[in-house]
């Protein structure tokens, strides 16, 4: 696609590495040149600010899903079968078959045995003391809730969050990134293949349920393998995401700290600025069904646009001060899950246990404090640290 005559023009890439590990000049930058921008390096039409974005997300008839929402064609071809990949009824139907395990009232049954487990994470890293908070606090709640939730083989569990992360990374462009992580989330589709097949599924879970409506009859065999991955990754990423972002940030902010310690109530709305400030997910392509204008930028159809959620989430139209971390902040309309139709179906899961984590937190830590440099991973699509030396001082 050549470039458009009436869009403004970014030339640099967003998804190098320098971009990944610090991409809010990037998005200033962008938010800066207009609603819609034309990037250069990777032909497409970003969407930095918040508006053309949350109306983006909410046009399931314009801009669609069910070509894939990757910045690259085989990556899209191989997420079909998921509910991120599909429109309307089949999507409506995929996400039936799973999604009322995430829903409120579901979790409402989960939250005692999330929050006891929340507890036993942190009370072993308080008497450690000094801990990477990425392996000893965010990963290992959401290791010992999602698999068992989905259902996956517990002997086949040491590759989940870097198969995971890899389903995520090739949806970016196709960079050095997406090249590296393609074999990875290939041994994450042929292993969900064999399960099926072999069917070491955990009873009572969620792949169980989905086995029995293949006997049923009212579900095809090879719709359950990339339901499954369609599930435990983003659940797994997401909540890793928000929970080791919530500890970086409270330790570099200790006036935050103090006030969600004053004030526990403050909690879910913590989350939210969380969620905000350090948006787990970057960025979603969708196909543009028919030509169309956004604030003056003619876009063509089949074109597709980039929705920048985590530039978005700090737009200074909608935030008067998007750049600063305050658990005070009506944050709870930042589009850090998405929003729609397509809004991550395991955000309410990522919350509870993002929530449990922060209250364990508030009843047995005083202060946190960092130990070292914190370092960040790199994927196209995930915004997370890799590791995160933090020392929690005992209350």
């Amino acid at each position: 696609m050549t470039r458009p005559k009436d869009a403004a023009l970014y030339r640099p890439s967003i998804y190098s590495r320098s971009a990944i590990l610090d991409p809010h000049p990037h998005y200033r930058a962008l938010r800066a040149l207009g609603p819609v921008v034309w990037l250069a390096r990777h032909r497409l039409y970003a969407l930095p600010r918040y508006t053309e974005c949350k109306a983006t997300l909410r046009d399931d008839g314009l801009y669609r899903s069910g070509h894939g929402v990757g910045a690259n064609s085989v990556a899209n071809r191989l997420s079909r079968g998921t509910t991120l990949n599909s429109d309307d009824a089949e999507h409506n139907r995929r996400r039936k078959l799973v999604a009322h395990r995430l829903m409120p009232r579901a979790l409402r049954a989960l939250a005692d045995s999330v929050e006891r487990q929340a507890g036993m994470v942190v009370e072993a890293a308080v008497r450690k003391g000094d801990v990477d908070a990425v392996a000893e606090i965010a990963t290992a709640l959401p290791a010992a809730v999602v698999p068992d939730l989905v259902g996956w083989p517990t002997d086949q569990r040491d590759k989940l969050l870097d198969w995971g992360a890899a389903t995520f990374d090739i949806l970016g462009p196709l960079n050095w990134q997406a090249a590296k992580a393609a074999p990875r989330a290939l041994q994450m589709l042929r292993f969900a293949r064999r399960v099926v097949r072999e069917r070491t599924v955990m009873p009572g879970s969620m792949a169980d349920e989905l086995l029995s409506a293949v006997d049923d009859g009212t579900l095809p065999a090879h719709e359950v393998p990339p339901l499954l991955i369609d599930y435990i990754g983003p659940s797994m990423d997401t909540t890793i995401s928000a929970i080791s972002s919530a500890i970086h940030l409270f330790a570099t902010h200790p006036e935050q700290w103090e006030l969600v310690k004053s004030d526990p109530t403050l909690i879910p709305n913590a989350v939210n600025e969380v969620v905000r400030y350090a948006s787990p997910l970057r960025a979603f392509t969708r196909k543009v069904l028919r030509a169309h204008v956004v604030a003056g930028t003619h876009i063509p159809a089949g074109a597709r646009v980039l929705v920048l959620y985590a530039s978005a989430n700090r737009d200074e139209r909608e935030w008067a001060a998007p750049d600063v971390f305050d658990i005070r902040n009506d944050a709870g309309r930042h589009v850090g899950f998405g929003n729609g139709s397509h809004a991550c179906a395991g955000q309410g899961l990522a919350r509870l246990e993002t929530t449990a984590i922060l209250r364990a937190l508030v009843d047995r830590v005083t202060r946190i404090e960092m130990t070292g440099a914190p370092t960040s991973a790199v994927n196209n699509i995930i915004h997370r640290h890799d590791h995160l030396p933090v020392r929690l001082i005992p209350a």
